[in-house]
């Protein structure tokens, strides 16, 4: 399954390949990253078909987590992406936004990864 992690923060993708190691080595899971909501895209305007799962940070520069997932619900209906959103902030207003605008599901920073792998799965099985 092919993962679009979008973080602009760049010490996320070394922190997910070292999680996920034996799941990638396995071929449980592929991922992809972006930097920003405009880099995210972009990566989809090529690819969309093969991602299957997008993880967003809510809280980045220039286009927000928010507005990102607004514009995948709008431009990519099928197959609708899984579309989960990660933000450090637990606040109810981000959560709402997220859930109005089609979230699958919230998560918060700092991440929980055997949580994150349930998750992961269980959109998987």
């Amino acid at each position: 399954m092919k993962i679009l992690v979008v973080d602009d923060e760049a010490d996320v993708q070394p922190l997910f390949l070292q999680r996920f190691r034996k799941e990638i080595r396995d071929h449980e899971f592929e991922f992809d990253f972006a930097l920003s909501g405009e880099e995210a895209l972009g990566y989809l305007k090529q690819k969309h078909s093969e991602v299957v799962l997008i993880l967003s940070d809510i809280n980045m520069p220039g286009m927000s987590g928010i507005e990102l997932l607004s514009r995948i619900r709008h431009d990519y209906e099928t197959p609708p992406p899984v579309v989960m959103m990660i933000t450090a902030y637990g606040d109810e207003e981000n959560h709402r936004q997220a859930m109005e605008n089609g979230a699958n599901d919230f998560l918060t920073k700092p991440l929980n990864f055997n949580l994150l792998k349930e998750k992961l799965k269980a959109f998987t099985a």
